[in-house]
């Protein structure tokens, strides 16, 4: 977008038109202690073409997956976004306002948001979806609200094996709806033991809530942890932050999840510096009155033909306050496109293809890294595409000496667990080359 610069006599008119007599005038409310009484410092007026040539200088120093080495993960994927879903998402059937009230003129969003949730309820198992959420950790914290209303409990057992980020968002929620949240231990598998999930579970709770794949990487015996919350008369819920691995793994519908949510962001949107994202959530048939968020359904007009509108919008701008479920405003609804579109063009083969190259170059690295002097892996159990490395030298020193070589070698886990405080997470998707993975086990190799 063009910055276009507004003259002295646009600001006059714009003090006029608003009954200010100055700009002074116009931020009179600031207090006086916080207003600026001096110029900014910044450099004189370019030219437009110099100023092109300063930003893009700028923005040249920004690392990025394409110029560095990046085994980050984390909740952020790098994985590839074929051109097909730029192309489309550009054309004149979506370009219709973000907010579709009046479906007479909005049915290419509307026929994108009811195939998006064809397409998650297909991938997570489950009956129904919504037509997306902000994204994966508010719309994990939403599920448990919504157990809550469901069961009336005020319970929450959550594995401390969910990313750390989702935890503190649910904590927040469940601070203001006087929910109490108790935290599951990691086993040495680097998931959840069943055992310890059940110690957790009563009649006064409400949801059991597990990550898939975990934070760590690590793959939840999902049946058990069903059974355990069930037995209790609790909902099961399943957040899947990597949503790419369900294309080989089984589905957490059939593994008996009552509710799934997660982020999408991994499903052609790319990095995007950490945003924006893409918040899917999906449940049971029977719970859908308690869903959060729009429904999109399929309907005909009165010549026959199909259309598309808002079956259940379920916030207090449509219902009444005391019915609504939730105080989400909106959808993604162009994330909620490109991933449709990431979906539909690879199609269940593809998805499963590319899920095991990820999980063949996570392994192989694995490995790799295994052989290096010092370094070990802290978990036994099997997982997708991260993996936790122990080290002997200190994480945050082994990762800024790889930083020198342009390697971003991982998550140094003491920033989120003080149990793992010598450990690092380490994240291989489809876009690695082995070069890489070799690169950084020499990089790994030499640091002292």
């Amino acid at each position: 977008m063009r910055y276009i610069p507004s003259t002295d006599h646009d600001r006059d008119a714009m003090l006029q038109a608003i009954g200010a007599t100055s700009v002074e005038a116009l931020f009179a409310t600031v207090p006086e202690s916080m207003r600026l009484r001096r110029p900014l410092r910044i450099p004189p007026a370019l030219a437009e073409a110099d100023l092109v040539r300063l930003v893009q200088g700028l923005a040249g120093q920004n690392a990025d997956a394409e110029s560095w080495s990046s085994f980050l993960g984390a909740g952020c994927y790098n994985h590839f976004s074929p051109a097909v879903i730029h192309h489309l998402v550009s054309r004149g059937e979506f370009l219709t306002a973000y907010t579709p009230y009046q479906p007479e003129i909005s049915q290419g969003t509307l026929q994108a948001l009811y195939e998006y949730q064809t397409l998650v309820c297909l991938l997570t198992g489950m009956d129904v979806s919504n037509a997306s959420m902000y994204e994966g950790a508010s719309a994990t914290a939403e599920a448990i609200l919504m157990a809550h209303r469901i069961t009336g409990r005020r319970g929450v057992a959550v594995a401390r094996s969910i990313h750390p980020e989702y935890r503190q968002v649910a904590q927040t929620y469940a601070n203001q709806a006087g929910l109490r949240i108790a935290e599951i231990p990691v086993g040495e598998s680097g998931t959840v033991e069943p055992a310890q999930a059940a110690s957790a579970v009563s009649e006064e709770t409400a949801c059991l809530v597990v990550q898939y794949p975990n934070f760590f990487g690590g793959i939840e015996e999902l049946e058990a942890l069903a059974e355990t919350a069930h037995r209790a008369g609790a909902l099961f819920i399943v957040c899947v932050a990597e949503p790419v691995a369900l294309g080989l793994l089984r589905s957490p519908g059939e593994c008996g999840a009552d509710i799934v949510t997660g982020e999408g962001q991994g499903l052609g949107t790319g990095m995007n510096y950490g945003g924006p994202a893409l918040g899917f959530f999906a449940t049971r048939e029977r719970h859908v009155r308690h869903l959060p968020g729009r429904l999109v359904g399929e309907t005909v007009d009165q010549e026959g033909r199909t259309g598309y509108v808002l079956t259940l919008a379920t916030r207090e701008q449509h219902i009444r306050r005391e019915k609504a479920t939730s105080n989400i405003c909106t959808s993604q609804s162009l994330i909620a496109l490109m991933a449709t579109i990431y979906l539909a063009s690879l199609g269940p083969r593809g998805l499963a293809e590319l899920a095991r190259r990820n999980l063949l170059m996570a392994d192989f690295a694995r490995r790799q890294l295994g052989k290096v002097a010092g370094v070990e892996p802290r978990f036994t159990g099997a997982t997708f595409n991260e993996f936790v490395l122990r080290m002997k030298r200190p994480p945050a020193r082994v990762l800024a000496q790889l930083r020198k070589k342009r390697i971003l070698g991982g998550l140094d886990l003491g920033r989120f667990y003080p149990e793992y405080a010598d450990c690092l997470l380490v994240c291989v998707t489809e876009q690695h080359r082995r070069e890489e993975i070799e690169a950084l086990t020499a990089a790994l190799g030499g640091v002292r």
